[in-house]
């Protein structure tokens, strides 16, 4: 059975780029590392392998800016030809990207997969460039639907009441792009939050993991039909990289501990969670915090 996964290890990264240089790069006689640019760090990567973990296809997503993002370096095993794996790959980063936040995905196709992308709805722009003197390339682009449209509702609320009332909120741009009850994900504009070393400022990381944090108290209140008043009592963060580019913050439902219905008893709630702020696939903070919930 083929599973499309998230390289981790470095044996997997090896064989994830080994494949995109086998297809795109070797035939025209470049060395192993061209495959490879200087965004790999804050991309996201995803691969197909089958049963003897060998990778059957492989494809990248990067955001080139809160809403924009960029499909890179498509591949499929020769092998492989004619199984569907590369529509596979492009739904999974597709989704993906509708969770980022992303509403608009470009990529540049060779001439010869043009009806592949067409097919998938991606409208052509016109010629792109020339690779290796050889290759035809032609920009495609594809808008994307949101993915918050489960709880929406409360999600525009939750935006609305951060950007009204705490002013960082709304400088950073910060937006909540999925939720679906068990996860939660947020992003900010990148341009604004950079310091001097153009990497994101440590208290706009902050303030995204702190709010990701809240904001997942408050829609957890929504969907229990409960009223509180949520406050940050204790809190952590651990900066573990430097963030380039375009970053996003998740808390998930099993990363939280606290009970909200003892509400209805008039009882204060503590909930205990964790939100981690990440750089493409990498975790690059982790935020420890203690919210308590004050009965209206």
């Amino acid at each position: 059975m083929n599973l499309c996964i998230t390289p981790q290890s470095t044996i997997e990264f090896e064989k994830y780029y080994r494949l995109r240089w086998q297809v795109l790069r070797q035939p025209w006689h470049q060395v192993f590392g061209s495959e490879q640019d200087e965004l790999e760090q804050q991309s996201y990567h995803r691969m197909i392998v089958d049963k003897n973990q060998q990778v059957l296809a492989v494809g990248r997503l990067e955001k080139v800016s809160q809403h924009l993002g960029k499909i890179r370096y498509m591949a499929v095993s020769p092998k492989a030809q004619g199984q569907g794996l590369g529509q596979k790959i492009i739904c999974t980063l597709e989704l993906l990207a509708q969770q980022l936040g992303i509403t608009e995905i470009e990529l540049n196709a060779r001439e010869i997969a043009l009806g592949f992308y067409q097919k998938l709805a991606y409208q052509q722009q016109g010629f792109s460039h020339l690779l290796f003197d050889d290759i035809k390339h032609f920009s495609m682009r594809k808008k994307l639907l949101s993915h918050t449209q489960h709880q929406k509702n409360n999600a525009d609320k939750l935006q609305a009441i951060w950007h009204d009332t705490i002013p960082m909120s709304k400088a950073m741009n910060m937006e909540i792009s999925y939720y679906d009850e068990v996860k939660l994900f947020t992003h900010c504009d990148a341009d604004f939050n950079q310091n001097l070393h153009h990497t994101m400022f440590a208290g706009s990381i902050y303030t995204l993991a702190t709010l990701t944090g809240w904001g997942w108290v408050y829609l957890q209140l929504k969907q229990n039909n409960l009223n509180g008043n949520i406050v940050l009592a204790d809190a952590n963060i651990r900066y573990h990289s430097p963030i380039k580019g375009v970053a996003h913050a998740c808390v998930e439902k099993r990363n939280t501990v606290g009970d909200l219905t003892t509400l209805q008893q008039g009882n204060k709630v503590r909930v205990k969670l964790s939100a981690q702020v990440y750089c493409g696939d990498k975790v690059a903070a982790s935020f420890t915090g203690t919210y308590f919930v004050l009965p209206k």
